[in-house]
């Protein structure tokens, strides 16, 4: 796994230490595949990117109507994480940002028939001073638009938690966490 903590070590001297949410579900046949897709890439970073109030969300083309949730992605093998955040901020949402803090890191275990897959998300503070979000990445992102932490902790919560889906169980876990973090 390419994001460890030599990786991290300077991450969180500069951006804080993070709260450390374990997680552990059983995941079904199609969510473990999907979450282990990306051969060992064991990881993804989410960013709360705000602009005063509004929090930025993303929809992509499988979601289900009404389901909404902060930006993120992968780091690539050898890029700089900073460099990297910025770089899905800008696919997802089009937007330069400049990152805050280092808000929470999750320790989660996918299982499915006897199989784990190792996960960690990160998951970092975020402001832009763009007004409008213009996602890049059209094949990725079906549509970005500005949300609030109450909607994201409110209706979407629900939506996300209405779906059954472990994987949406996990964002939310990872939402409460950072919602937490956020006091």
């Amino acid at each position: 796994m390419h994001v460890d903590e030599a990786l991290l070590a300077p991450i969180r001297a500069r951006y804080g230490e993070p709260a450390v949410v374990p997680w552990v579900g059983e995941l079904s046949e199609q969510e473990f595949r999907l979450a282990g897709s990306i051969p060992r890439r064991r990881h993804d970073v989410t960013i709360y990117v705000f602009h005063g109030e509004r929090l930025a969300l993303i929809r992509k083309p499988q979601y289900t109507a009404g389901l909404w949730r902060p930006p993120g992605g992968g780091i690539n093998v050898g890029e700089d994480f900073v460099a990297g955040v910025a770089r899905e901020a800008r696919e997802e949402l089009g937007v330069p940002i400049e990152l805050g803090s280092y808000l929470v890191r999750t320790d989660a275990v996918f299982r499915f028939a006897g199989e784990e897959l190792p996960w960690q998300t990160h998951v970092f503070a975020a402001t832009t001073s763009s007004e409008e979000l213009d996602p890049e990445d059209t094949r990725e992102i079906a549509e970005a638009r500005w949300g609030t932490l109450a909607e994201l902790q409110g209706p979407l919560r629900g939506a996300l938690l209405a779906t059954g889906r472990s994987l949406w169980r996990y964002r939310v876990a990872l939402h409460d966490a950072v919602a937490e973090a956020l006091g």
